[in-house]
């Protein structure tokens, strides 16, 4: 039987609650110890002394402790609760889910669990689950908005629109008292609305409802912008065009407002003149606008183009503007515009030779020209790196201490091959600038791509926290530096070191998974807030996340680095085996020995780096009293990674998520096929070969690979399955 408190220990163990909550573990454990000397067999303080110790990082004590408070109170809806956030916190949504369902049965009114509920069933995107929580909350409070609000978005993600928008239009009839003008929370609800409206696809009641709710919302360039739409989509092209010239008064640098301005215009693109007539007006209004000169270089041709190249180029080696070149290499996919650029870059070289900089500033007029023209030739589809190399060191000769001529001279050396040159210059560039984050983060990627990880983490160190523990390495971890993690396991893993190489690729691995658990925080933050289609639009991005071309390289290089790991694993296992010739059996013996000294010196750091960390122990030097314990990484060189015997169990973890999210690279497809043929899933290596010969049916791999599995098909015997060799042979005859 359950123990019952006294009201001294009873408001002790709310003392409990709220140390808990407020993040004061000890003293919250130590408030627990009072009330379980008394009262050993006390199931409610047993479960917050585990969710206490949990947080200080006691994880299995925390479980046994959890589960011993259950056998003691099965029927304590608080007891279950507490399983429920142990299995959360522990990423088993599924077994969180059962145990709040059951704290539900036993304390049905209680809103902290069915808020944790409908939390946790909108993270793993149980729309059906959380609409019937959502629906449970509004009914126990009717009156809180947000509860409504939250319904409408449950039943837009489940996909009831209408239902959705009946919840929001119920709401707004009930309410009593009219909202203030300056009421963010009303403002944004009825925005919200009118998206649920428009996309139930009749945009003619989206318009009447944003001219007659929505007409002293506090969001006015979200309206304005709404509204130039649907009259666009409603084909009331003269007030569209009104709508879209207000836009342009409001910022003239946007370019989409510039297309629905002529859409709403119906100017046909081949109309050069009406076009560009629209650009002139703009840049007569707005003469500091940049966008109004230069997008008319993307349709015009001819003289017309030339003219207007001239016109902006000029203007802008004039005032020395770096940026000019990334401005228009897009156009170099046309030949006769690349050409053209390059012919009016070299006019203007010419003209101006000679003659006085402006103001004493060498990097307007000359000097603008000779780096532009050291860009153009630098650039992949107008590569002449010899002459790159002269114009840029014409422009240094003007101007020594331009940092932005040494960078360019930096890349050229990139591009030639010489990564030793090309990390020295851009370290010169660097210390011409110190106080310039961009340019320090240059030089320790180059410095990373000349394979000088020691040094670049020291380049990096000159803009990170001095008093993070751990160094530069923590601290960049901490601020999600992904570009230098994958930068730094592309190093490490070309100078051999394995396990270092892992470890970063798992780290952006691990950061991607952060970012899905951060949502936690924002789906009752954000109803809260009244953010809402901020929040819908961060829902439906988080979909998508792996999507990133950052987690699509680290994922790659990981899989291809446990592809080469099984290799090598393969071939010491056929050497040990007596299969290999003596060679190789001397090879892995030698390997053997480099494996052993490697594994030796990484110890060695590992030992170091726990000496220095103990010199420094993070709960006491960063954490403020009470607060919860910095984790501590018990694999930091990354040899748990590399020991692993299973390397192709271990690649799975990432090409599940390239397979599953960047379906249309086929460099993920091919690494599919190399992965699921060592596994022997012949019938899913096809798969990805499939994929593979759809999007680059020409690409070499994909003919090495159909021969590959051709082979493996044959070398099927008969106890194989004979359904994987009918489909496999099929596919080959066809």
């Amino acid at each position: 039987m359950p123990q019952t408190l006294s009201t001294r220990e009873a408001n002790l163990f709310r003392t409990v609650i709220r140390h808990y909550e407020e993040k004061q573990y000890k003293r919250g454990l130590k408030a627990a110890e009072q009330i379980l000397k008394k009262n050993p067999r006390h199931g409610d303080t047993m479960s917050m002394k585990a969710l206490i110790m949990n947080s200080q990082g006691k994880t299995e004590e925390a479980f046994a402790l959890a589960k011993e408070a259950l056998t003691i109170d099965m029927k304590s809806h608080i007891c279950w609760h507490v399983y429920g956030i142990l299995y959360r916190q522990h990423k088993n949504f599924d077994e969180a889910i059962k145990a709040y369902k059951f704290a539900l049965k036993l304390e049905p009114e209680s809103q902290q669990i069915q808020r944790d509920l409908a939390v946790l069933q909108v993270q793993i995107r149980d729309y059906q689950g959380y609409v019937q929580s959502r629906f449970a909350m509004l009914k126990a409070k009717p009156h809180l908005r947000q509860n409504w609000t939250a319904l409408a978005i449950a039943y837009q993600l489940e996909g009831s629109l209408e239902q959705a928008e009946n919840i929001l239009t119920t709401y707004e009839k009930s309410m009593t008292n009219v909202p203030l003008k300056t009421d963010q929370e009303h403002s944004e609800a009825l925005l919200y609305k009118n998206t649920i409206i428009a996309e139930r696809g009749d945009i003619q009641r989206a318009l009447e409802h944003l001219d007659s709710d929505c007409k002293n919302c506090l969001d006015r360039l979200a309206v304005m912008e709404m509204k130039a739409c649907y009259l666009g989509q409603l084909n009331r092209k003269e007030e569209a065009a009104k709508a879209w010239r207000a836009l342009l008064d409001r910022n003239p640098e946007h370019p989409e407002y510039y297309k629905g301005l002529t859409e709403a215009l119906e100017i046909d693109e081949k109309d050069e003149a009406a076009l560009k007539a629209i650009y002139d007006e703009y840049a007569a209004k707005y003469p500091r606008s940049d966008a109004a000169k230069r997008l008319p270089l993307n349709f015009l041709t001819g003289d017309s183009f030339k003219a207007a190249a001239k016109s902006y180029l000029t203007n802008m080696l004039d005032r020395g503007v770096p940026s000019v070149f990334a401005n228009l290499k897009h156009l170099y996919s046309d030949v006769a515009k690349k050409e053209a650029v390059f012919a009016l870059a070299e006019e203007y070289l010419k003209e101006h030779k000679g003659s006085e900089q402006a103001n004493g500033d060498s990097s307007k007029g000359v000097g603008a020209a000779l780096y532009f023209l050291a860009q153009h030739y630098n650039y992949h589809l107008s590569r002449d790196l010899a002459k790159a190399m002269e114009y840029v060191e014409q422009a240094i000769e003007l101007d020594s201490k331009n940092v932005d001529f040494h960078m360019t001279k930096a890349r050229i050396f990139k591009h030639q091959g010489d990564t030793a040159k090309a990390s020295e210059a851009m370290d010169h560039a660097r210390k011409l600038d110190t106080k310039d984050r961009y340019i320090n983060s240059k030089a320790a990627k180059y410095q990373l791509r000349n394979n000088e990880n020691e040094k670049a983490l020291e380049t990096m160190g000159l803009f990170t926290r001095a008093e993070t523990v751990g160094g530069p390495l923590a601290d960049l971890t901490d601020m999600q530096c992904m570009w230098f993690l994958t930068e730094d396991g592309e190093a490490w893993q070309r100078r051999g070191n394995t396990g270092l190489a892992l470890k970063r690729f798992t780290t952006i691995h691990n950061i991607f998974d952060i970012w899905q658990e951060d949502q936690f925080d924002f789906h009752s933050f954000s109803l809260r807030k009244g953010q809402i289609r901020a929040y819908v639009d961060m829902i439906r991005w988080e979909d998508s996340i792996r999507e990133h071309p950052f987690y699509f390289r680290a994922a790659l290089d990981a899989v291809k680095l446990y592809l080469d790991m099984f290799e090598k694993q393969q071939a010491a296992a056929n050497a040990t085996n007596g299969t290999g010739e003596a060679t190789n059996g001397d090879d892995a013996a030698e390997k053997k020995k480099a494996a052993k000294k490697a594994r030796k010196e990484a110890q060695k750091a590992e030992r170091e780096a726990a000496e220095k960390a103990a010199k420094q122990d993070p709960n006491k030097a960063t954490a403020k009293k009470d607060e919860e314990p910095r984790k501590k990484d018990d694999d930091p060189n990354g040899l748990k990674l590399a020991a692993t015997t299973d390397p192709l169990g271990e690649a799975m973890k990432f090409l599940n998520n390239i397979l599953q999210f960047s379906p249309k690279n086929i460099d993920g497809q091919i690494a599919g096929f190399d992965v699921y043929l060592r596994r022997k899933k012949y019938l899913l290596a096809l798969r990805c070969l499939n994929a593979a010969q759809a999007l680059n049916p020409e690409h070499a791999r994909v003919k090495e690979q159909f021969a590959e599995l051709q082979k493996a098909v044959e070398s099927l015997d008969d106890a194989q399955s004979a359904k994987v060799k009918e489909v496999l042979k099929a596919k080959f005859s066809s």
